[in-house]
């Protein structure tokens, strides 16, 4: 087998950006970059490219954005380049069987899971609020199948105690890239290894949904805490502190204090507590409906009348 193989890329957002770098930087560079169409985003819905287009327009790569690769657009296009392996990473659609079979290794995907736990949409997030220990990446053959196929490579990476999805996607995205180019080189020499996933553990993260930001005090400060860290930067964690309608940022649970009836708050110094389950849980960043993220000692100066007082359930 040739030692470069003839590549496409399928990504859209900056993970799979990430791993579109790290491929031109080791001389992998795709003969062709898929992208998604420009969506429309923010109040002016203001057509804006993702972080693929960028980063191929950057390094002037050949780039299409059919509306579907599984489409006669995109299946016409990928046939015509004649490549050996389609790269897969966060491209945001179903792949038909049609495209898969179109290049003569199939297709890889790099997924930000410790596969076959969370298969689908949101692993990073899923993960987080399971309370897991440990997450990671892995390199698989992708199938019709979600997230199915057997495992090439794989990176772990533990799971810190303030660690946010934002935290976790920047070095899930590293890692990925290190395995997506150990497979490469692997495919290349022919000597790639592929471990089919045990049924048995699998678990699926589904797409996160609104309601699931809104946050009840009653539940317990490690329960509130994965949350908020969960849905950072995505959606963000809601709740009313006081008279206050707030998205939280960060928080922490903060067990030497002195216990609070769950939504009550109470403000020491610079310091915001809200009561929960079982400890409180101290907020460190919040944002109003209408203004910027503040760490709470800036929050404070600027509402000086926030008070303890009880949150409806």
């Amino acid at each position: 087998m040739s030692d470069r193989l003839r590549l496409a890329f399928a990504g859209t957002p900056t993970f799979a950006a990430t791993c579109l770098e790290a491929m031109v930087a080791a001389s992998w560079p795709p003969v062709v970059v898929y992208a998604q169409p420009d969506r429309p985003v923010g109040r002016g819905r203001k057509l804006q490219p993702g972080a693929v287009k960028l980063t191929a327009q950057r390094h002037g790569l050949p780039l299409e954005q059919p509306e579907r690769l599984s489409g006669a657009e995109g299946l016409a296009s990928l046939g015509a380049h004649a490549v050996d392996l389609l790269v897969v990473v966060a491209y945001g659609q179903i792949l038909s069987d049609a495209i898969l079979r179109t290049p003569r290794l199939g297709a890889i995907n790099v997924h930000a899971s410790l596969l076959p736990r969370w298969r689908g949409a949101a692993p990073i997030e899923r993960a987080i609020l399971a309370g897991d220990a440990e997450t990671g990446v892995c390199v698989m053959q992708v199938q019709t199948r979600l997230d199915a196929g057997p495992v090439f490579g794989v990176r772990r990476c533990p799971i810190g105690a303030d660690a946010t999805a934002a935290d976790l996607h920047d070095e899930l995205a590293r890692l990925g890239a290190i395995a997506l180019l150990e497979t490469l080189e692997a495919l290349a020499a022919d000597t790639a290894h592929a471990t089919v996933q045990d049924e048995a553990g699998v678990t699926y993260a589904e797409k996160l949904s609104k309601a699931e930001s809104r946050i009840d005090w009653r539940r317990s400060a490690a329960d509130i805490d994965r949350q908020i860290r969960a849905f950072n930067p995505r959606l963000v964690a809601q709740a009313q502190v006081g008279t206050q309608e707030l998205r939280i940022w960060r928080a922490r649970p903060v067990t030497a204090a002195e216990t609070l009836p769950p939504g009550e708050c109470r403000v020491v110094g610079n310091r915001l507590l809200v009561g929960t389950a079982t400890c409180p849980l101290e907020l460190l960043e919040v944002q109003a409906p209408g203004r910027r993220a503040l760490a709470v000692a800036d929050f404070l100066r600027g509402h000086p009348g926030l008070a303890a007082a009880g949150v409806p359930a």
